[in-house]
This record gives structure tokens, sequence and C-alpha cells, in this order.
């Protein structure tokens, strides 16, 4: 079953179960994958899904930090709610340490030896652990690792 398939069949049983924030949450997907799919004039892959779920997760954690910012607790809490079901969608994520061990197979396989090449690190990088990893975190730990080999 595809992912698409999936959030059809989520939205359907949070209907079914009257779980009015779960049914936003995934209507709030559904609807941001159509949007994509009318602008690109393309049908979306499972990989795509996933980027725009990661995308909504990285402006969920922006409004929380805003509305934390700001006083409103109230709203910081919707965002959370929300946040937590698209994670639910997202594959299980990497650790500190697989991280770092994708990245320094990366140096080793590019031969980069100096911040001139984290272009080519990222974009060996970047489809490899998409989804699967915050890609600030990546950029930040291939910064150091071509940091040292300078």
């Amino acid at each position: 079953m595809s992912l698409k398939e999936q959030l059809t069949e989520d939205m359907k049983a949070a209907m079914r179960a009257r779980e009015s924030g779960r049914l936003a949450a995934v209507r709030l997907i559904i609807a941001e994958v159509k949007r994509k799919e009318l602008d690109e004039q393309t049908e979306l892959n499972d990989t795509q899904v996933l980027a725009v779920i990661e995308k909504m997760i990285k402006q969920r954690k922006d409004s929380i930090t805003q509305f934390e910012a700001g006083g409103r607790a109230d709203l910081a809490d919707i965002e959370k709610a929300e946040m937590a079901i698209l994670s639910t969608y997202m594959p299980a994520g990497l650790s500190d340490e697989e991280i770092a061990a994708e990245v320094a197979a990366a140096v080793a396989a590019t031969g980069a030896s100096g911040p001139q090449d984290m272009g080519k690190l990222m974009g060996v990088l970047k489809p490899k652990l998409a989804g699967r990893a915050d890609m600030t975190v990546v950029s930040n730990l291939v910064k150091k690792a071509l940091a040292g080999a300078a």
C-alpha cells in the first residue's frame, strides 16, 4: 500500500472513530499532497510524499518556537499534537552515531578534503538520509568532518 493510500485509509478510520484531531491532521497532509500534485502536474511517489510531510513537520517546529516565544502555549500545544501525528508517517529516524557513520562513509567515498566539498557531500547524503535524519544535523556533522579533514 502506498503512503497516499495509507493516508486515505487513516482518514476514514479517524472519521469512523470520531478522532477530530487526527482527522484534521491527516486531511492537512492529504490537502498539501494534492496541492503539490496540482502545482507540479504529476503524481507524487512515496518519497515525495515523505518530503511534503517532512516540510510540514519543519513548519510545525517553527510555529511552536514562535508561539512559545509569544506566550501562546495553547497554540503551541495544537501544533505539537499535529506534529506528533505527522511524525507517525515518517520512517524511523537514524541515531546520531548512524548519521556520523554515513557522513564518514560519504567523506571517504567522495574524497572530500575541505569546506569547498560541502555541496558534493550533501548531494550524496541527502538522497540517502532524506526523511530518516534531520538535514540540519547532517549539515553540521558534514561541516565538522570537513573542518577536521582540512
